[in-house]
């Protein structure tokens, strides 16, 4: 079975617009985000799939205990805080285990049975510790037609891992994804915060080469978090 011809465009860019991928997705950030979040009206909507994490880290203190008080005023009560009290944690921790919701439900004031059955309802919580790069690829059905499955089995093998472990250098975990939403851009792949869309196999060594040297400028002091 032929494969549907690809999308020309970027999202965003599909008709009269003379744009590059990177004029449209901007590959820099301009200046450095607060940890403490800035204006409480952004403390609740940063990117949470971050490369940095540290599973024992304590829950919130420094910056992160002043983004989560900024977070909480941005409700009427503790309990709709709770999503992004979850994301918080997962920043600083890398995932969110049964001792974290816990945690969470004790600064909440809320039940630790509530707090795990909202925290086990959403896949975008990780349960389970996992690499620095959290890669998942979609295999509904139209990143299916477009050969996800091959794309998949891609990042497994350059990888070397199976789906959800974590790489012998602890850089990577592969997962399956239900439906990332850029069914108009198949195979769509989001990589921590990051979407990449249109990718194929051959696109798969060059994706993960740039996760490596952006651990590697990490490491020098002069790479960007993605």
């Amino acid at each position: 079975m032929t494969p549907p011809e690809k999308n020309p465009g970027w999202a965003g860019n599909v008709g009269e617009y003379e744009l590059t991928e990177v004029e449209i997705r901007g590959e820099e950030f301009v200046g450095k985000r607060p940890l403490g979040g800035g204006h409480p009206s952004a403390s609740a909507t940063y990117p949470y799939l971050l490369a940095t994490k540290d599973a024992g880290a304590t829950l919130f203190e420094g910056d992160y205990l002043i983004r989560f008080e900024k977070i909480v005023t941005r409700y009427p009560e503790k309990r709709a805080a709770l999503l992004p009290t979850l994301s918080l944690a997962q920043e600083v921790r890398g995932y969110v285990s049964p001792e974290t919701m816990d945690e969470v439900a004790t600064l909440l004031d809320l039940s630790s049975a509530y707090v795990r059955g909202v925290a086990t309802f959403y896949t975008m919580y990780n349960k389970q510790p996992v690499g620095k790069y959290l890669i998942q690829v979609c295999t509904n059905i139209s990143c299916n037609l477009c050969g996800a499955e091959d794309v998949l089995r891609a990042f497994l093998g350059e990888t070397e891992t199976d789906l959800g472990e974590i790489s012998l250098d602890g850089n990577f975990s592969v997962v399956e994804a239900e439906c990332l939403a850029g069914c108009g851009f198949p195979t769509c792949v989001q990589i921590n915060s990051k979407y990449f869309e249109n990718v194929s196999v051959l696109d798969v060594p060059e994706i993960l080469n740039r996760l490596r040297k952006n651990l590697s400028d990490d490491s020098e002091g002069k790479g960007v978090e993605e």
